[in-house]
């Protein structure tokens, strides 16, 4: 009998430990945004030259990977339908979005384009989404907000993140500069920054805006604003090696029988497409403070 146990023991320790479990680390997401949880998502727009391109097949991916994050409440793609189709709108600008957003009571609607696509392998997706807050008094959220700036944990920020966040605010810092009409002049078109020294306008981006303010006794002031309150574009390309490690390791977190691993992803166009939406949705949450912390998993082997 104790013959028996040694052979079993040296057989697990031949394979390699094969059979113990792999401890993985899995990345998760939320809403940093309390205020925005109510979420409707419009047919995307095709900007691409794939003529036979559904935009309403990409709205249903990005609403599925959206409902998939905790504190989000998505309204079905349909009701969203049925209220353009009530309303007569084709969303062409901004007041169209919170127009729709009112008559569906949610917090912010979602407006997207496919400005690439190639179903065919390699598969590519190129992604433009902007999220319009229904109250107008919500203000841009740029890449870099919620951040842990100027703590011990703000070498975590990935390099990518850190580009997009100076990105921003150089761009938003820059356009205070843009030289404008005598008319356009005299007009103050969003709120004063913090207070500023050393000769530089009123509305000069502070990066002390990156850090959210704390409460204040009563509610700040209404400066409407038309642009949206989040912004995101990516292009996603099947040959990318940091695309295909990314689907790699979302696979490896799926109970997906199918044959054919992650790579049956860039074969499959209804699984690229939504990988790419996911892959967007984090991009953009996790750049304003969304990324959680990493949950641990434990993986069994499969005995053949």
């Amino acid at each position: 009998m104790k013959r028996q146990v040694w052979v079993a023991v040296g057989v697990v320790l031949l394979s390699g430990c094969s059979l113990l479990p792999e401890i993985a680390h899995q990345p998760t997401l939320h809403n940093p945004f309390p205020q925005l949880s109510k979420i409707a998502v419009a047919p995307f727009f095709n900007l691409s030259a794939e003529p036979t391109l559904d935009g309403r097949r990409f709205a249903l991916a990005y609403a599925h990977e959206l409902q998939q994050v905790p504190g989000f409440e998505v309204v079905p793609v349909g009701t969203v339908e049925q209220a353009l189709r009530g309303l007569n709108l084709r969303l062409t600008g901004p007041e169209e979005a919170r127009q729709l957003g009112r008559e569906l009571g949610v917090d912010a609607v979602v407006i997207g384009a496919v400005t690439d696509y190639s179903p065919y392998y390699p598969p590519r997706c190129s992604l433009h989404v902007e999220w319009y807050a229904t109250n107008p008094c919500f203000h841009p959220i740029p890449p870099g907000y919620g951040l842990p700036w100027g703590t011990p944990e703000e070498e975590e920020i990935p390099g990518p993140v850190i580009f997009e966040a100076e990105m921003a605010l150089a761009k938003a810092q820059l356009a205070t500069q843009t030289p404008r009409s005598a008319e356009e002049g005299g007009k103050l078109s969003q709120p004063p920054a913090l207070g500023q020294a050393n000769g530089l306008p009123a509305v000069w981006p502070d990066p002390r805006g990156f850090i959210p303010p704390p409460p204040s006794e009563r509610s700040p002031p209404c400066w409407p604003q038309a642009g949206p309150v989040m912004r995101h574009t990516q292009a996603y390309d099947g040959r990318d090696p940091k695309f295909t490690e990314a689907l790699a390791n979302y696979y490896f977190f799926q109970d997906d029988a199918r044959f054919g691993g992650w790579q049956s992803y860039l074969q499959r166009s209804d699984d690229f497409i939504r990988f790419c939406c996911r892959m967007h949705l984090w991009e953009m949450l996790s750049a304003r403070g969304g990324a959680g912390q990493t949950r641990v998993v434990w993986r069994w082997p499969t005995i053949r």
